[in-house]
């Protein structure tokens, strides 16, 4: 049956003269015959259908100094073209001015006029200095594994585009503008996530990226799904590059893979971090916990920031004096001391991971924004001059350090989970379900919450820890920072699925509460989750919850539920609750009930 765009099915009787528009490709598949070793799906995992994909109209201007973290995972997801600033445009060009006056004058510069790496100081004729380019981009596109994304393969074009529009790299205007152009129609190249040491640079999968752009290789795009790339090329009225000297090394040198990988997981750990503080906020209600240990002298005194902040969001959504809780006020005279650290200490635990977010996104901001050539084209002091802005130690370490810190909240999570389901922690029925024995309920939930944290443990060893010398001992060091890019993202997939558990827990949790209510915010949290996820009355298949649960964290629904509580309760100052408790001693109790307290003398 024929597959046309978007993976719709074309009947027998359909002409493809009819059903497909000029330059479009249909996919034949014959019933019974044999895959090729070599077939690559018109659809790369994960991505979304042609039907889905609308082009974008609004423009990001790239100058090379001022992208952030949140436009690149736009940039990613289609929803901006790319045009570049006036100032960047002459940039570019007198850095190109500086690069044809080195080949006039056959002046002798690395990656110019010589070889690469080890064939540094082997002279290049100027009727080959093309071929060297063409030559250096085949042969370093060695890479292997899976294809990237469409929208991480998006993001490492445009992040290349933005540290090209600084003007160190020596490219020609001419061959920027039809970079941008690929990037407009969403031409993307085959991309294999593996094989980069992250210095000189992330070589191999940025080669690929440029073996795309000279029309060589595999590409994908919307319109055509996968072909070989001097067809997509074609088909979107686009023409290869051809690259002038130096433009093959432009193209390649540089930490872009390691980076853009780093503003995808920098963004997904904010966004995972913020919505961490609202389920654990749930959980301590339903295992009737309470406030006392956010009251904001605690954390005055330890002035962590991201504690500080933490504590707050737990005040604001749980203050039963301002959005009244009948589950708390069910306990509120309740004879426990504390509670188990895993509620207690959610300010220190999840602030500490807030903290380590805001340390990553700074390197990772400013490492979008950085000349990461070599060798660097100074126009303004007429001179290429080779260095190692290349080295991807900063991304690795910030990258390695971000895994361990995120991973911390999938850590206390998965103990909460425990407390949710264990009846003698929780004094609710076993593994949240009404006929225990019968049903098992959330009991295989948390063994999977458990090996996830489990496999945590296990990629959160700093990959940058490691270095093997490479390119006959000329780069005699490497960051390893391209895994560290890629195992940050697992490690924070597994915290957003054993959130995505706890959530499903908390929310079980209350129907055995019932008719009770939480607070007003954490009451419409409930109600987004159960706007996807029905109660669980008896046993059912659980794994398409925990991908519904999953789904809300991705998208940030959660958040965008509670965040208005939050800063209301931020903006109006709200005085802080400081109901009586036995949880803390106070003087003033004493006073009011007629004890006598000793005068500072007699202390």
């Amino acid at each position: 049956m024929p597959r046309c765009k978007g993976l719709g099915l074309l009947d027998n009787e359909d002409l493809l003269e009819v059903a497909l528009e000029d330059n479009e490709f249909v996919e034949v598949v014959i019933e019974g015959d044999a895959m090729s070793p070599d077939f690559i799906p018109s659809q790369p995992e994960g991505v979304y259908l042609y039907s889905k994909y609308r082009e974008p109209e609004k423009y990001i201007a790239l100058d090379g100094d001022s992208l952030s973290t949140e436009d690149l995972v736009n940039l990613g997801k289609g929803h901006y073209k790319i045009k570049l600033t006036s100032i960047a445009e002459k940039r570019v060009q007198k850095s190109r001015e500086v690069i044809d006056s080195i080949i006039k004058e056959k002046t002798v510069v690395y990656g110019i006029t010589t070889g690469f790496g080890k064939f540094a100081r082997t002279v290049i004729p100027v009727s080959k200095l093309q071929e060297l380019q063409v030559n250096l981009v085949r042969s370093h596109s060695s890479g292997v594994g899976k294809p990237l994304s469409p929208e991480r393969c998006r993001m490492l074009l445009a992040l290349r585009i933005n540290v090209l529009a600084k003007g160190y790299s020596g490219i020609s205007l001419e061959t920027l503008k039809q970079v941008i152009e690929v990037f407009n129609a969403s031409c993307l190249p085959y991309v294999p996530e593996k094989g980069t040491v992250g210095a000189s640079g992330d070589l191999a999968p940025l080669s690929h990226l440029a073996l795309g752009l000279i029309g060589e290789g595999k590409m994908w795009s919307p319109k055509s799904g996968w072909a070989d790339a001097k067809y997509v090329l074609e088909a979107h009225g686009l023409k290869p590059v051809v690259l002038k000297p130096k433009e093959g090394l432009a193209l390649i040198n540089g930490t872009q893979m390691i980076t853009s990988l780093g503003c995808e997981a920098v963004e997904r750990a904010s966004a995972i971090a913020r919505q961490a503080d609202i389920v654990a906020a749930l959980t301590l209600e339903v295992l009737k916990g309470t406030t006392k240990a956010f009251d904001t002298d605690i954390h005055t005194v330890r002035p962590h920031r991201g504690q500080i902040e933490v504590a707050f969001r737990f005040q604001s959504l749980l203050d039963s004096d301002h959005h009244p809780s009948e589950i708390a006020e069910s306990h509120r005279f309740c004879d426990r001391v504390q509670d188990a650290y895993t509620l207690r200490c959610c300010p220190q635990v999840h602030g500490v991971v807030n903290d380590t977010i805001a340390f990553v996104k700074n390197i990772i901001t400013t490492e979008l924004n950085s000349a990461t050539d070599n060798p660097m084209v100074f126009a303004s002091r007429g001179e290429t001059i080779s260095g190692g802005n290349f080295h991807g130690e900063y991304p690795a370490k910030a990258l390695d350090y971000l895994a361990i810190g995120v991973h911390e909240l999938a850590a206390i999570s998965e103990r909460r989970i425990e407390r949710l389901c264990n009846p003698s922690l929780s004094e609710l029925p076993a593994f949240l379900v009404s006929e225990g024995g019968l049903n098992s309920g959330f009991m295989i939930a948390h063994c999977t919450a458990a090996a996830l944290v489990s496999e945590n443990k296990a990629l959160c060893h700093p990959s940058s820890v490691d270095s093997l010398s490479t390119s006959a001992a000329t780069e005699d060091h490497v960051s390893m920072g391209g895994w560290a890019a890629r195992k940050a993202l697992r490690v924070i997939e597994h915290v957003e699925q054993v959130l995505a558990i706890e959530l499903l827990a908390a929310c079980q949790g209350i129907e055995f509460l019932r008719p009770l209510k939480t607070t007003t915010p954490l009451e419409k949290v409930y109600d987004l989750v159960r706007s996807v996820v029905r109660p669980w009355i008896k046993d059912r298949f659980m794994a398409p919850d925990i991908e519904a649960a999953h789904r809300l964290l991705l998208e940030q629904k959660v958040w965008e539920v509670a965040v208005p509580y939050i800063e209301k309760y931020r903006i109006e100052h709200i005085p802080e609750s400081r109901p009586v408790s036995p949880t803390a001693f106070s003087l003033e109790s004493l006073r009011k009930n007629s004890i006598k307290i000793p005068e500072s003398e007699d202390l």
